[in-house]
């Protein structure tokens, strides 16, 4: 009889070690994805400088595609004025010129430069011409539009100047409609932390 109490308790203390387990490798699973943060690139600016982005950090992002020749480029004005009012309070504004819509950035970089500058005297940063979708997407935007970069959710960019909000800790928290303007109180509020 004790033989038999010895075997049962010995299957019953190996069913809930493997149960044990079981349970252990399903909390495993469901740990969230290792996203990463905007700090780990680096690029190159309009002027071939290399850019860091991990000098930001503390700071707020908005990260937004941009083109010289679209009818949404007369947000470059208002893109100006809310950075020139709360770059001293940890906010800027990273530009990505891209040709992806309609070929409304041909120019060079540093035709870009100029006409950013003469006619929106542009004074945040302006990174230098990249992809935003497509098979040769940047890595920025591999990492703002993919999920398992991101940790917030995939996303394309519908058109130029869609915007993409990012956090004092370097993590996507929102994107906005090309459409949404700069100085939309969606954004706004978010630079006061309202």
């Amino acid at each position: 009889m004790k033989k038999i109490s010895l075997f049962i308790a010995i299957l019953i203390l190996s069913s809930c070690q493997n149960q044990a387990q079981n349970n252990i490798k399903a909390m495993e699973s469901q740990k969230p994805v290792q996203t990463q943060t905007i700090y780990q690139f680096k690029v190159t600016d309009l002027y071939g400088k290399e850019f860091d982005f991990s000098t930001l950090k503390g700071k707020k992002l908005l990260i937004v595609n941009t083109a010289s020749e679209c009818g949404l480029t007369p947000q470059y004005k208002d893109l100006e004025a809310i950075y020139s009012k709360y770059k001293d309070k940890n906010f800027v504004i990273i530009g990505f010129p891209a040709n992806n819509f309609g070929s409304q950035e041909p120019g060079s970089n540093e035709q870009i430069a100029k006409f950013c500058q003469m006619n929106y005297g542009v004074t945040f940063p302006m990174m230098s011409k990249i992809s935003v979708k497509g098979n040769d997407i940047h890595e920025v935007y591999q990492f703002l539009t993919q999920k398992n970069k991101n940790g917030l959710q995939d996303s394309q960019v519908e058109w130029n100047f869609q915007k993409y909000l990012i956090n004092e800790e370097g993590e996507l928290i929102k994107v906005l409609s090309p459409r949404v303007l700069p100085t939309d109180s969606e954004i706004v509020g978010w630079i006061n932390g309202k």
